[in-house]
């Protein structure tokens, strides 16, 4: 109950320094939203990309789930880019990796039984079209977050394939699509690639290593 009682004086606290800062900012908030980036990121709660990034509240359309995975049968998460593309009007499309994840982790050691492990089936796909690379990886540390970085790669190209971010391109919008990896280590976004209309898809290979 302790845990519950700080979270709710945490909560009035930081509304209260909100509104000493800026006596209308929840009736902003009230009005709507106009975030600049779609952020796909890990279900880690490490991983906060509002505190990392320092969005104000309203500057991040956020989906989350284990491992950052895009799936074409995830309904939650294709709606979730239908919302922000489509009605939002975001062209800032993000997913975002963390090293030292532990989906990614159980991925390359092989899932687990259970509904984890049926979601992790996804990511061990990656490690699957990337194996040959990884597996000649001599540390295993070095090759949990080489897959890591596979995996930011693979989602975007993903990402990039769902219909609603296929018509934005095909009709000419400017999206820009970032595959960034999240370091827990020094706390700095380790930007990985991008793609945009121009892109072809098929031409993209395996991303550079920025964790050496």
């Amino acid at each position: 109950m302790q845990e519950v009682d700080q979270l709710l004086l945490h909560n009035r606290a930081w509304a209260a320094e909100q509104l000493a800062e800026d006596p209308t900012v929840f009736t902003r908030h009230v009005d709507g939203q106009k975030p600049a980036f779609l952020w796909i990121g890990c279900s880690d709660s490490r991983v906060a990309p509002d505190q990392f990034t320092q969005a104000q509240p309203g500057g991040l359309f956020v989906h989350r789930n284990i491992a950052n995975l895009v799936q074409h049968d995830d309904a939650n998460l294709m709606a979730v880019i239908d919302f922000a593309v489509g009605t939002l009007g975001v062209d800032q499309l993000v997913v975002c990796g963390h090293y030292g994840c532990g989906g990614v982790k159980a991925a390359l050691d092989g899932p687990p039984p259970g509904p984890v492990g049926d979601w992790l089936a996804h990511a061990r796909h990656v490690y699957d079209a990337h194996a040959a690379e990884i597996d000649g990886i001599g540390d295993a540390e070095a090759r949990h977050n080489r897959l890591v970085e596979c995996n930011v790669r693979d989602q975007l190209l993903h990402l990039a394939r769902t219909p609603t971010v296929s018509r934005a391109f095909a009709a000419g919008r400017d999206l820009k699509l970032h595959g960034w990896v999240y370091d827990l280590r020094d706390g700095l976004i380790k930007p990985l690639l991008e793609l945009d209309r121009d892109t072809v898809l098929e031409m993209v290979g395996a991303p550079g290593r920025v964790l050496v």
